[in-house]
């Protein structure tokens, strides 16, 4: 793990940050061009990048902090400057939020938007799982002995401080401690993956998917089946169901983008009329 890329001259590099810088700006690139192609100025892809940058560090940060309420009030100051401890659904949903009002406030439609940002948000979340793998920051999943299993002994949260509520992992080990070196799935990358492979697909068929709504209900229903099928192999909680807290958001995720979907094309066919 290399949570540090580099310091020099008193400047530190941590891998998290720059992959989450590198993402935006990929991300931005990539919104511009749907921008262009859908006859809107340029400029509002920075700002829309800018507004997601902000709300959506500000609400993973905040979810974060609820979801982990006790150790909060015994440091609020640590948790909130922490380099790690964000949620993502948190970030969607107040990024979403925002850029909705920012709509509003351009007179354009939220989902023409929403449809344009869509690829480019599947993309970059995945490289900024990137980030998490070489921070080593607790994003990775269970105890693996597959051939790609890795080592996080030098992440900023070592197996020994992340498996240490999950009696059905320490149970395994002497002394209910899981050494640092111990072997695990990298979840973090299967997300790179697949979320590549859903990029690709909404990618190709941004024109071809022309129903308004229809790509960001098909980027929902995307990224909930991603983040379901990966966390059966991460560490989180199980809330209800044998689920985990993001497990049910993606589910809620599917069942919305499905419904968005079916009124996307309802609606289209109504009117007769495509984007």
């Amino acid at each position: 793990m290399h949570p540090i890329i580099f310091s020099f001259g008193g400047i530190t590099i941590y891998s998290f940050g720059l992959m989450m810088g590198l993402s935006f700006l990929i991300g931005n690139y990539l919104l511009a061009k749907e921008f262009q192609r859908k006859k809107l100025h340029p400029d509002l892809a920075s700002n829309v990048t800018l507004i997601a940058l902000i709300a959506g560090v500000s609400g993973s940060k905040a979810l974060y902090l609820i979801e982990n309420w006790g150790f909060f009030v015994r440091d609020p100051l640590g948790m909130i400057f922490s380099p790690g401890g964000l949620t993502f659904y948190g970030g969607f949903i107040l990024a979403t939020s925002s850029i909705y009002v920012y709509a509003k406030k351009k007179k354009i439609r939220f989902m023409t938007i929403a449809d344009s940002v869509a690829p480019a948000l599947i993309l970059a979340y995945g490289l900024a799982r990137i980030g998490c793998h070489l921070a080593g920051d607790g994003d990775y999943g269970f105890p693996s002995n597959l051939p790609w299993a890795t080592n996080y002994s030098n992440g900023t949260y070592p197996p020994s401080a992340a498996f240490r509520n999950f009696p059905e992992v320490t149970s395994q080990f002497a002394n209910g401690i899981v050494p640092d070196n111990t072997l695990c799935h990298p979840t973090p990358i299967y997300e790179t993956i697949i979320c590549t492979v859903f990029f690709l697909i909404l990618w190709k068929n941004k024109e071809k998917w022309n129903a308004e709504g229809q790509i960001f209900s098909a980027y929902l229903i995307l990224a909930g089946i991603e983040r379901f099928s990966v966390e059966f192999f991460r560490l989180n909680p199980r809330l209800a169901l044998g689920l985990s807290e993001a497990q049910l958001i993606s589910l809620a995720l599917i069942v919305l983008g499905a419904y968005g979907v079916n009124t996307a094309l309802r609606l289209q066919k109504v009117s007769g009329k495509t984007k």
